[in-house]
């Protein structure tokens, strides 16, 4: 793999308003949706530091305001710390050591602006290099290094991850009026997009200041043969509504969160 790891920066959409699960966003972003506790990018970040990924790009629009508290505080809430009022000194002790990222905040516009428009406005902070790019509301075991080695094998200007979701409702085979198979939720035989794309320099050449990545600039790298699938066999959950919160909760009190591959 040319590509170091370690080098790659993650660019994550956190700027929609997620109106399908208002119970939990009518004061947050849905990537701050907390799952035990921390924001479901925290969980996602973690996710990708365990594969030595360090530098993150947060795409803020809607309630932005919400994500730079939380990380430009971020030490703060999650560490014991010292104040001595007299000086104004502030010593932190970190619980967590192993946390030692690098996090920018791009204001990329409202609620309103597409998702190819949100990438487009981190260009500056991106230098030309290779890097990887998701949505701030989906949880997955997936493979980060073996993602990044399709795409470079690929030689394409983009990949796009594609998982197998699993059909909410049990599905019955009938032979007359007589139930012929029945199975309870089963995979699904078409591919959808899972939302973890790794892109090269090429991309800016689809993009554009109001583009919607899953429109025009996903066509367009199909058209031309420069969209790459990765096959992800594993598990993989968008965080749409309130049932699929309850969902991740779940496996998470219960501890069989298959996301957590950190320790």
């Amino acid at each position: 793999m040319n590509t170091k790891i370690n080098d790659l920066k993650v660019v994550l959409l956190a700027g929609g308003q997620g109106t399908r699960i208002r119970e939990e966003t009518e004061n947050r972003p849905k990537p701050m949706i907390e799952i035990g506790g921390f924001p479901i990018l925290w969980h996602m970040m973690s996710n990708f530091s365990y594969f030595g990924i360090k530098k993150f790009i947060i795409c803020a629009g809607y309630k932005s305001e919400v994500i730079v508290d939380y990380f430009s505080n971020f030490n703060l809430r999650n560490s014991d710390f010292k104040i001595d009022f007299s000086t104004g000194e502030t010593t932190i002790y970190p619980k967590n050591k192993s946390v030692n990222w690098e996090i920018t905040v791009v204001h990329t516009g409202d609620s309103n602006i597409g998702t190819g428009g949100r990438i487009f406005r981190t260009k500056d902070y991106l230098e030309g290099e290779t890097f990887i790019c998701t949505y701030g509301d989906g949880l997955s075991d997936i493979d980060i290094k073996n993602l990044v080695t399709s795409h470079e094998l690929s030689g394409k200007a983009a990949t796009v991850t594609v998982t197998n979701p699993t059909n909410r409702y049990g599905v019955i085979e009938l032979d007359g009026n007589s139930v012929k198979t029945f199975k309870e939720k089963p995979k699904v035989d078409s591919w959808i997009n899972s939302g973890f794309f790794v892109f090269n320099k090429d991309i800016w050449d689809y993009l554009d200041d109001t583009c919607t990545l899953e429109n025009e600039p996903l066509q367009k790298l199909t058209n031309t043969n420069e969209l790459n699938a990765y096959k992800h066999h594993g598990f993989w959950q968008g965080i749409d509504t309130y049932r699929d919160y309850e969902l991740i909760q779940n496996l998470w009190n219960k501890n069989l969160a298959p996301w957590k591959n950190w320790h």
